[in-house]
């Protein structure tokens, strides 16, 4: 197996805070590496629904960005990139304030579909969703021109 590049994770968390959606969010990707994926939100009024509670839709992209996170060491070939195709989602129990910890996993990278589980957890550790991704694997990816990455492995 490779060796992921640090200075390619740096720019991982630095474009991660710069892309739109995320950023919309507040996500802040905590740890990235071969098979796994932390990423945190702290809980502001913006994510939470009428009656005080985070929205639904706010834990599913947090899990549909975890478990994308963290299949991304798993696609070794410079010239590919992937797209999430389902996303299964399990509302465990409600969020109101202090932080989101979604952590993720890769289950499988196969030569076209890549799957991965992910949770997410209060600061107490208790569990609030759950969640899977089924993601596609694309031949070319665009270049991200005005953001480039080093190297992602350590030849």
């Amino acid at each position: 197996m490779k060796t992921p590049n640090p200075k390619h994770i740096e720019r991982l968390h630095k474009l991660i805070e710069v892309s739109p959606y995320p950023s919309l969010l507040s996500m802040q990707m905590v740890a990235i590496g071969i098979g796994f994926a932390k990423i945190e939100i702290t809980i502001a009024k913006k994510h939470k629904q009428l009656l005080g509670v985070v929205h639904g839709g706010v834990l599913a992209s947090l899990i549909d960005t975890v478990a994308f996170w963290a299949v991304y060491f798993g696609i070794q070939q410079p010239d590919q990139w992937y797209t999430s195709v389902d996303l299964k989602v399990n509302y465990l129990a409600p969020a109101v304030s202090g932080k989101l910890i979604a952590e993720g996993r890769q289950i499988k990278v196969g030569k076209k579909i890549c799957y991965a589980s992910a949770e997410i957890f209060d600061s107490n550790e208790n569990i609030l969703a759950h969640g899977s991704s089924t993601m596609m694997i694309l031949p070319h990816k665009d270049k991200l021109d005005d953001f480039p990455l080093p190297p992602k492995f350590i030849e």
